[in-house]
């Protein structure tokens, strides 16, 4: 079966650009990359940031569902912990309701930002991160209507009810969401833009663990990397040097007020140290021409046993993510 290749927006925010700018960008493709053909379309959930737009996945996908008619949208991914399950339930029950069969439900534990913004989304109602397998459990059952008698909220609706409840997978960058995704019956989607190792040995232990469920019968997995594509290694390199200098940054706690240029990361005086985190960091990336992406992607598939990948790009020109989601596609189904 050909390799199917979805879309992780995270509506990047580059130096000099809006927020609105950055969401506009996000819309515009995810209808690009559905004329291309690619499978699904997520997009993330980040707070307190000034570098990324999508705070809110469920009211982005309402808005993205309405520009595109055919491609797979979905949250990747709300964070469950901060929410009451029941509302996003309804959330992406209205959402369902709006783009029949069209919509995933990715759910995840991180926060999405720092503690104050825990803080900010949870107030008074801190919600401790080990009642997540919990919380998974009280969404299935809102989003299914499958609340058991013994529930003190037996017999509550998650209003409107919908004939095509969306598909809910559980996002993870460790061993233990791998495990709870097996136990539960779940898809799984590997973070590999987030954690560069591992991640095999994981998706190994979620297909050994599975257990069939009332929602899915056999394991389903996909894998989730950074990519950049250019014409050539060289330009690859260098539209690249963007998503090094952001992620070191990052790491460091350096202020970053959006992608810088490649121009800005090629001009940066990286210390013995920071190359070496950069090179580490290059294990969570696919950086090349379209043959070499190619090559990549096809190993990545056989290494994690998935026909479906899912990429993440990131880049200062929005003209050269649009080419680089065109050349992957080209180069992979002709």
């Amino acid at each position: 079966m050909p390799l199917q290749l979805s879309v992780l927006d995270q509506s990047p925010i580059a130096e000099g650009m809006t927020a609105e700018e950055a969401l506009a960008n996000t819309v515009r493709l995810a209808q690009f990359v559905e004329e291309l053909g690619y499978k699904r379309f997520w997009v993330s959930e980040h707070h307190d940031t000034t570098s990324l737009a999508g705070s809110s996945p469920e009211v982005l996908l309402g808005h993205i569902g309405a520009k595109t008619s055919r491609i797979r949208i979905g949250s990747g991914g709300v964070m469950l912990p901060h929410y009451s399950p029941y509302k996003i339930a309804e959330n992406f029950h209205v959402l369902a309701g709006l783009h029949p069969g069209r919509v995933d439900l990715g759910i995840g534990r991180a926060p999405g930002g720092m503690p104050r913004a825990t803080i900010a989304l949870q107030g008074d109602r801190r919600r401790p991160v080990d009642r997540y397998p919990e919380q998974i459990d009280d969404l299935l059952s809102y989003l299914y209507d499958t609340l058991p008698p013994v529930h003190p909220l037996y017999g509550v609706k998650a209003t409107p009810i919908v004939q095509s409840p969306p598909d809910v997978w559980l996002l993870g960058s460790s061993s233990e969401t791998a495990k709870l995704a097996a136990a539960k019956g779940l898809p799984y989607a590997f973070a590999q833009f987030i954690n560069g190792e591992g991640g095999e040995q994981y998706m190994r232990s979620y297909r050994e663990r599975f257990v069939p469920s009332p929602y899915l019968a056999e394991p389903r997995a996909m894998v989730a990397v950074f990519a950049i594509c250019a014409e050539t290694d060289e330009k690859a390199e260098w539209i690249a040097g963007s998503l090094d200098l952001t992620l070191l940054m990052l790491e460091q706690g350096m202020a970053v007020n959006g992608t810088p240029s490649p121009e800005k990361a090629a001009a940066y005086s990286y210390s013995p140290y920071e190359r070496k985190r950069v090179a580490d960091n290059r294990r969570r990336m696919i950086v090349g021409s379209p043959a070499r992406v190619k090559d990549e992607l096809y190993r990545l598939s056989e290494a994690y046993e998935t026909e479906e990948i899912m990429l993440v790009t990131i880049t200062y020109d929005f003209h050269d993510k649009l080419t680089s989601f065109r050349l992957i596609a080209e180069a992979v189904w002709g």
